[in-house]
């Protein structure tokens, strides 16, 4: 059985560390990045262009920022539909617009192309440890057969259903990650300001009703300084908040609990840490708090 092809649209701080645990694998990749070096940095031979990775690959896997970017790289007069052949399997790892999944999806389907939405979880750290969680939306047969090229960075895949439910299932999944990482930001700010051993307080929070992923796994870091650089941007975290408004909208489901995160991020980004990763958060409320770091003697805490 002749091993399938595979090119990556995308090498940033996704799509990269993806790439390159593809190909420790041993599956060579084609890759393509507006970042010419992010290619060699990945492991992968390098593309000039969207056409040429289309051209190439039997699995064209896609990590770009948003639904505007996928659109252009999707409908583009160079891009993947124009140049696209049947047979190919098309994964958009990717956070998105499902509505807008689902209109890429019925077009690469006439030209006899499945694209399934897979949405990822568990961030830089397990996409290099090769532990994502991929939530997948489309067809069953696809998901089998594209599968050999998923092991390598995933260790659990999830088929949802039809076209959209695994962007469905990501953008839920983010605005989760957005409510627990803004609380969980405030409360330790709090917690500092306090007087308290930050170290026990998250004891405490981790072995009490407060536990969340953010206390499990941000800000045992965050408290000694390491901000897990390398993840999701403030940018991208306000970005997949509005997602998640907009969906509930067309679901018609009242958005009750999305001021928090939006004040939280609104705030970070407006005072610079946009591009930054958006566990900088915590510095933005403790910036309005007085100037507070977690990770320093603070104002009513010790180092």
């Amino acid at each position: 059985m002749t091993t399938p092809k595979v090119g990556v649209i995308g090498l940033g701080n996704m799509g990269g560390r993806i790439t390159r645990r593809i190909v420790e694998a041993g599956t060579p990749v084609l890759g393509y990045d507006p970042v010419p070096h992010r290619a060699a940095g990945a492991g992968a031979s390098g593309a000039g262009s969207v056409r040429e990775v289309t051209e190439h690959a039997d699995h064209l896997l896609l990590s770009l920022p948003d639904s505007t970017v996928i659109e252009r790289v999707v409908l583009g007069d160079d891009g993947l539909l124009a140049h696209c052949r049947a047979g190919q399997i098309v994964v958009d790892l990717s956070t998105a617009a499902p509505s807008s999944t689902v209109r890429l999806h019925t077009a690469l389907a006439e030209r006899g192309v499945e694209l399934l939405d897979a949405g990822i979880s568990g961030g830089a750290a397990a996409a290099e440890k090769g532990t994502l969680t991929l939530m997948v939306g489309g067809a069953a047969t696809a998901l089998d057969a594209v599968r050999p090229t998923l092991e390598p960075f995933s260790d659990t895949v999830v088929h949802l259903g039809g076209s959209g439910t695994g962007h469905t299932a990501k953008v839920l999944n983010n605005f989760l990650n957005a409510v627990s990482l803004a609380a969980t930001a405030e409360v330790m700010v709090a917690g500092r300001k306090a007087g308290l051993d930050l170290h026990r307080l998250l004891d405490v929070l981790n072995a009490g009703s407060g536990v969340n992923f953010a206390t499990l796994n941000r800000f045992p870091h965050i408290v000694d300084g390491d901000y897990l650089e390398g993840g999701l941007t403030g940018t991208l975290m306000m970005k997949d908040v509005a997602l998640y408004a907009d969906l509930l909208h067309e679901l018609g489901v009242p958005t009750l609990n999305v001021s928090g995160p939006l004040a939280s991020f609104g705030l970070a980004n407006s005072l610079g840490y946009a591009d930054q990763i958006s566990n900088r958060v915590v510095d933005a409320i403790g910036d309005v708090a007085g100037g507070v770091r977690l990770h320093e003697a603070g104002e009513g805490g010790e180092s």
